[in-house]
Parts: C-alpha cells; sequence; structure tokens
C-alpha cells in the first residue's frame, strides 16, 4: 500500500495527478460529496441548528474503499477544489473517514499541472473551518427555507411545488420583467438615412433623432427635394480600445451564450473537463486577477508572437467587495497554447478563454474616428457620418487574425472617402422608415445571470444549478416564438419624387428567451405577498454577504441562522394560519348559451378552464386544460371555448374511434387505452386525420419494442423497458423489478409476487426541518 493517499473530487483528475505525483503516491476519487443532511431531522433546530449528516447511499461503496487506503496511508492529503464546497468536501471527508489531525493535509491547486501539484504538496495546510462553516450555514439554510415553503405552497397553491432561496428570486426576476413586457404599449417613429456622392466616392449617414409621424417626415423628405447638400463639418479624433478583464465565472457563461450559443450549464460542463484535462485554471471564481506567473507567460507568448509592441502587462482588479470563490480569473495554464485538441465545444470554448486572457495583457488598439456632417440651407436636420480606421491593432490582433467578426472587439466601421468641408454631397436617395418602440428583452440565461450578480445574488457555483432547477420546476420555460408580420411605412426620395409604400417585416421571433409559466407566476406572487423578505433582493444579498462574513471569521454561523430563522418561521405559521389559497383565477366571462360563469386558474394538474361552479349553480362543473401556448394571463373566451370542442374524433382506424384530447402532460392523440403525445409544433386543435394516425401507429411500434413479456393469461400485465430500466405494468399502475433480478427470466407468478409484496405508498404530513 501507498504511504499516501490523495483524495480528489473528480475521477478525471485522479490518474493525471497521480502521473505527477509518482509510485509514492495513490490518488482516488471521492466523485463529489460523501454525505448531506439527512432526509429525515436534517437539523436539529432547537439545539443550535445542529446538523444530521449522512452518508448518500450511492457512495457507501466508495467510502468504504476510501476508509481501508486512509488506514494504510501515513499521510492523507484532502485535495478538493478551492472553493466552499471544495472546502465542505475535504471537512466531509476527514469527519466520515475518522482521519486524525497529525495524519492529514489540506491542498489546494487552481490549475492541474505538474508545477502546480508540486507545490501544492509543499504548501499544505489545515481544513479552514470558516470556509466550511459558511458552506453549511448555506446548505443548512436553504433546507430550512425549501422544508418549510415547500409545504406552505402545497396546501395554498398546488400540490408537488417546491420553493428555494435563491430560485424563488430569480423567478421573481423573470415574471418582473414579462410584466413589463406585458404593459409595454407600442408607439411609432421614423429612423431615416442618406446616401450622398462625394468627389472621391459614396457616403452614408443618419440623422440623430427621429420623427414622430409621416407629416413629419414628408414636410422633411419636401425641404431636401431642392437642396445643395455639402460637407458641412469633418472631424477627426484619435480613440483608444481598451482590452476586457479576463474572465470571471459569470462573464464566460454570459460570452459563451453570446458567441457559441452554449447554456450556462452546458458552458460549466465544458470549462469542468478542460480544467480537468489540464488547459485552464479552475472555472468557479468571481475574481479577475492573474498571478504573476500567469502574466510573465502572457508577456512571453505576446512577445513571440506578436512582438514587443504588442505587450502591456497589467493587474485588474475585482470590483465585487465579496469576491472569494477562487484567487485567479479563468485562463489557460500555457499561454503558448492557442489552441487544444479535444471535442468540438471545448476546442471552442478554450479558444474564447484564450483570447479573452491573452488580450488582457496586451496594448491598447489605437483608432482614428471620424465624422462628417452633411446638410443644407434650409434643411431643419442633418445627416452624421461615422468612420474609423485601426492606426494600431494592439489586442485586436488576436481577433482580427481570427476574422471572428461577431466578437466585441471588433465591429469598427468601414473607411469613409476622403472629403473636405464645403464640397458638395450630390443626394442619391434619403429614405426614411418606421420603426416600433419595443418592450424590454426578455432574459436569456446569459443576462439573468448578469442580473443576479449586479444584485449580489448568488455566486459563481450558484448560477448554474439555479437557471436549471427553475426550468426542472416548471417555473421558467424556454419558448420558441416564430413571431408575426407586422406591417410598417418607407418612404423614398428618389430624384424629386416621394414614394410612399407599405412594406413587412416579422417581428417577435424568438428563441432560447425564458419566460414564467402560469404556474411561476402564480407561486411568485403568492410568495411576494406573504414572505416579502425571502423575494426582496437586497435582502438575499444581505444573506450572500453574511456567508461571506462567515467565511472570514467575522460572524458566527449559527447565530446567522437564529437571527433569520426566527421571523422566517413564524411567518410561514401565519401564512399557513392566515393567507388564502391562490390559483391566478381570472374571470373571462359567460358561457353564450348556458350563461354559466367561464374562468381560468391553476388546477391540481396545472393551468385550465372551468365552466359553471357546482356551489353556485348546482351543476356539476366542466374542466379544459390549457394548449402549451396558451395562458391564464391572456387567453380569451373565444380561445377558451374552443378547448371544450375536444375530445375531437378525427375518423376510425380498423373500427375504432381517433381521438385528440389535452391531459394532465398535454395533447395527444388516444385510440383505445393507448396514447401519442402530440408534438409542441402542432395544434391539437388542426391536427389532421393522417398526422394523427401516424402518432398513434409509432407509438405503437415504440411500445411492442420496449415490450419484454406479456402474458396471455393476464392480458394487462406487462414487463417493460422504461427510462430507468426494466419495471412491471398492470393496468394502470406501474411496480419496480427488485435488484438483481433478470427482467427476461420472470413468469406469471414471479410478477404477481413482486406486485403483491411490493411496498405501500405513504403520504404523510411533512415534518419540520428539525
Amino acid at each position: 500500500m501507498s504511504k499516501n493517499l490523495v483524495i480528489v473530487e473528480s475521477p478525471a483528475k485522479a490518474k493525471t495527478i497521480e502521473g505527477y505525483l509518482g509510485k509514492d503516491f495513490i490518488v482516488r476519487s471521492s466523485f463529489g460529496h460523501v454525505r448531506d443532511l439527512a432526509k429525515k431531522n436534517a437539523i436539529d433546530i432547537e439545539n443550535g441548528f445542529n446538523p444530521n449528516y449522512e452518508v448518500s447511499p450511492d457512495k457507501k461503496q466508495i467510502v468504504a474503499e476510501l476508509k481501508k487506503l486512509a488506514k494504510a496511508a501515513e499521510i492523507v492529503w484532502l485535495a478538493t477544489d478551492e472553493d466552499r464546497e471544495g472546502e465542505a468536501i475535504s471537512w466531509h471527508l476527514k469527519e466520515t473517514l475518522k482521519l486524525k489531525d497529525e495524519e492529514t493535509r489540506r491542498i489546494t491547486f487552481n490549475e492541474i499541472t505538474k508545477k502546480a501539484i508540486l507545490k501544492a504538496i509543499t504548501n499544505y495546510r489545515t481544513v479552514n473551518q470558516k470556509l466550511v462553516d459558511a458552506q453549511q450555514a448555506r446548505r443548512i439554510l436553504d433546507r430550512i427555507v425549501g422544508f418549510e415553503l415547500s409545504p406552505v405552497l402545497w396546501r395554498k397553491v398546488r400540490p408537488s411545488l417546491s420553493a428555494g432561496r435563491v430560485q424563488s428570486v430569480a423567478v421573481k426576476l423573470i415574471v418582473e420583467r414579462e410584466k413589463e413586457i406585458q404593459a409595454h404599449e407600442s408607439s411609432s417613429f421614423f429612423r431615416t438615412s442618406g446616401i450622398f456622392k462625394v468627389k472621391n466616392g459614396k457616403i452614408k449617414g443618419e440623422i440623430s433623432g427621429s420623427f414622430e409621424n409621416k407629416e413629419d417626415v414628408e414636410a422633411f423628405l419636401n425641404s431636401c427635394i431642392e437642396a445643395n447638400f455639402k460637407v458641412q463639418d469633418l472631424q477627426k479624433k484619435p480613440a483608444t480600445k481598451k482590452p476586457s478583464a479576463p474572465f470571471t465565472t459569470s462573464t464566460l457563461q454570459q460570452e459563451a451564450s453570446l458567441k457559441l450559443g452554449f447554456s450556462v450549464s452546458r458552458t460549466m460542463s465544458v470549462a469542468q473537463r478542460l480544467y480537468e484535462s489540464g488547459h485552464i485554471t479552475y472555472m468557479r471564481t468571481d475574481s479577475v486577477n492573474l498571478s504573476e506567473t500567469a502574466r510573465n507567460g502572457a508577456k512571453e507568448a505576446i512577445i513571440l508572437k506578436y512582438g514587443d509592441a504588442y505587450s502591456n502587462p497589467q493587474q485588474y482588479r475585482t470590483k465585487s467587495s465579496g469576491a472569494q470563490e477562487a484567487h485567479e480569473a479563468i485562463r489557460p495554464t500555457d499561454f503558448s497554447v492557442a489552441t487544444v485538441q479535444m471535442e468540438n465545444d471545448e476546442n471552442k470554448l478554450y479558444e474564447l478563454i484564450w483570447k479573452r486572457a491573452i488580450s488582457s495583457q496586451m496594448s491598447d488598439a489605437k483608432l482614428e474616428r471620424t465624422t462628417v456632417k452633411i446638410g443644407a440651407n434650409g434643411v431643419e436636420k442633418s445627416f452624421t457620418c461615422k468612420g474609423e480606421v485601426i492606426v494600431f491593432d494592439g489586442f485586436l490582433s488576436v481577433y482580427i487574425e481570427s476574422k471572428l467578426s461577431e466578437t466585441e472587439e471588433e465591429g469598427t466601421q468601414g473607411l469613409l472617402p476622403k472629403v473636405e468641408i464645403g464640397e458638395a454631397a450630390e443626394r442619391i436617395e434619403i429614405n426614411a422608415n418606421e420603426r416600433f418602440s419595443r418592450p424590454p428583452a426578455r432574459y436569456v440565461e446569459a443576462s439573468l445571470v448578469k442580473k443576479l450578480e449586479e444584485l449580489g445574488i448568488g455566486r459563481p457555483s450558484t448560477y448554474a444549478p439555479t437557471i436549471s432547477t427553475v426550468q426542472k420546476r416548471g417555473y421558467v420555460e424556454k419558448k420558441i416564438k416564430d413571431g408575426k408580420e407586422r406591417h410598417y411605412l418607407s418612404m423614398l426620395l428618389k430624384d424629386k419624387e416621394i414614394e410612399t409604400l407599405t412594406k413587412s417585416e416579422i417581428t417577435g421571433r424568438e428563441k432560447n428567451k425564458l419566460s414564467p409559466t402560469d404556474i411561476g407566476v402564480v407561486v411568485t406572487e403568492f410568495l411576494q405577498k406573504n414572505f416579502e423578505d425571502i423575494m426582496d433582493y437586497q435582502f438575499t444579498a444581505i444573506i450572500e454577504n453574511q456567508f461571506d462574513e462567515i467565511a472570514k471569521g467575522g460572524l458566527e454561523w449559527k447565530k446567522m441562522l437564529d437571527s433569520f430563522y426566527n421571523p422566517f418561521h413564524s411567518g410561514v405559521e401565519n401564512t399557513i394560519e392566515n393567507s388564502e389559497r391562490a390559483t391566478g383565477e381570472r374571470h373571462l366571462g359567460n358561457h353564450p348559451k348556458s350563461g354559466r360563469k367561464i374562468i381560468t386558474r391553476i388546477g391540481k394538474f396545472g393551468p385550465m378552464v372551468q365552466i359553471g361552479d357546482e356551489k353556485e349553480d348546482g351543476e356539476k362543473a366542466e374542466f379544459a386544460s390549457l394548449l402549451s401556448s396558451q395562458s391564464i394571463a391572456s387567453i380569451t373566451l373565444e380561445e377558451a371555448l374552443e378547448l371544450f370542442k375536444l375530445p375531437r374524433i378525427l375518423g376510425q382506424h380498423e373500427g375504432k374511434d381517433l381521438k385528440v384530447n389535452i391531459g394532465r402532460f398535454g395533447p395527444y392523440v388516444q385510440i383505445d387505452r393507448t396514447f401519442a403525445s402530440i408534438p409542441k409544433e402542432i395544434d391539437p386543435m388542426e391536427i389532421d386525420f393522417d398526422k394523427a394516425l401516424e402518432l398513434y401507429l409509432e407509438k405503437l411500434k415504440q411500445s411492442e419494442a420496449n415490450k419484454i413479456k406479456s402474458f396471455a393469461e393476464e392480458p394487462d400485465l406487462f414487463v417493460l423497458n422504461g427510462k430507468y430500466g426494466p419495471y412491471i405494468k398492470k393496468g394502470k399502475s406501474n411496480y419496480k423489478i427488485p435488484k438483481g433480478t433478470v427482467a427476461e427470466d420472470l413468469e406469471l407468478k414471479d410478477c404477481l409476487e413482486i406486485i403483491e409484496n411490493q411496498p405501500k405508498k405513504t403520504r404523510g404530513k411533512r415534518k419540520t426541518a428539525k
């Protein structure tokens, strides 16, 4: 057995690090956290918020192996990540493996290179209890919030809902943005541009500001018909363009979304693989700092590739006072390596990181900006033409040579023809197009991360899981909108005639924008009304700052939890006792024939329309689920009535009705007890017989492929292959197959025995967090 056991978080790191350390070291992975708060009785609130941790079932074998290796080793090196989460993993390992202080050493490294690993071995320390306490405080507080708020939502909104401290605030941002969009009233105006012929070519300019209406545009264009335009002013000014700071977690997520189209979670997964392969430094950081070693490495690479004039070593300072996750920005481990040979995603993200980091250590670009004004006597407004010339490319050379025209550092306008003040500018044409004011844009993942960071909500390690969680919980969704046709006026002055045309454009097209669902809106409004503090951006940021204070040793973690819990718990009890149910109910009108009231609201299985109320009119109410494209906030009475035309019978197949309907999980086609989902892009109100039959036959084919066994004696009993492995289905009920049982070998008596012995599901009241 080896004298030294090194424990890292991820197996991908283990082999690389073992190669660096040699035969006296054995490196193993804990595969992340080995233990977490217990499912039941997790926190003893009455006794100082003492946590009850237990080893996760899937980690018992790993813990057993690590215990055996630790017992045989002289020194155990805890080499988990250098942020709070990594510190907590090391502490949990120390506690779980019962390691003694004298035989335990904590090491961290910002990159997986031989130099960094060997340096870490000579700079070991003990586990930082302050960082551990900050992580424990976050974990416990978030468990308390989720554990106590979720049952409130079950009782007051709908079963199976959940709430979270950071997630609920993130949803609130999206809901508030949606309300701003709905409240926006579009107004029109006209943007005007002109093309002119000068001595050395053509030049295009725009009028600053806009015209409010068609009449003003016509008056302006008429004043231009006989006008003699000339160059009224010419200005040339030197300008400087500075490089951006190296990436932090959030700026990398934003840039990868903008340039590569990556989601936040995809960016983090790809960055993790680059880090574990030794290509970049640790990817969870809110620091823009670069180490002296990194700055020197960048300087060497820049001088070698571009020359002395391009090198400008500089240190960037992190603006956030709470920056704490890691000590350096995200950068390449070797600046001389401009590309890596991995998968496509990794190659693209590495190139983005390399360019941003190396350009941050390069000289400013020197530009010459030219502004030309063209106007005429008797013409109210003048046209401004702008252009710029790169005098010295500096850091832009990194981007220009790769021809990435979409990078933020580019975008320099083209050269303007040489002109002189007073020279004639012959009008070729002047064009005025009607434009419309826009509502605020919906968030995409990257802009939501930026907003959360601005407000001080969450930290680098929380952005990706937060955004994934709110989508998984069904509070937020990414909708693809095709857009609608819109008409606009276009007025063109050419020669001496003004031509007015009505043109069309597609507006409102969206992809990957975050929209709140109906349940997301109702839950947000309920929480905002009853838990103002939890939903307050400033309060949430204060909590984050308190975690930072705990990490620095300025605040005792249990005192912080105590000051939070008492008012919060009182609010929970008060809300359960006194608040009304929240359904988002909206009255649409009355049924045109029966006169019964029609409302839309959140029901047990989601947004729905209801006709009548048995308590009010003595008749049984009718219900219909909303389509995925509809919302309780905007559905009209006419659209609601259309839903009650379902189920639609489209025809017959083999003597059986082929129906279309909407259920709990969305629209579907059905024959007998076989159901096939209708894809989102197909309207269930318009689907025809042929398409519906195609979906049904495809479902039959898929079901047959998933069938492992069937039994003639029990025609409604099957052994099937499911998403999570084989299972038994009898009627509408599903049953787990015991571990170690081969599904293909099951006989009917075996299946019936498994069904008989299946543990009964219990649905008791959820207990408090303690």
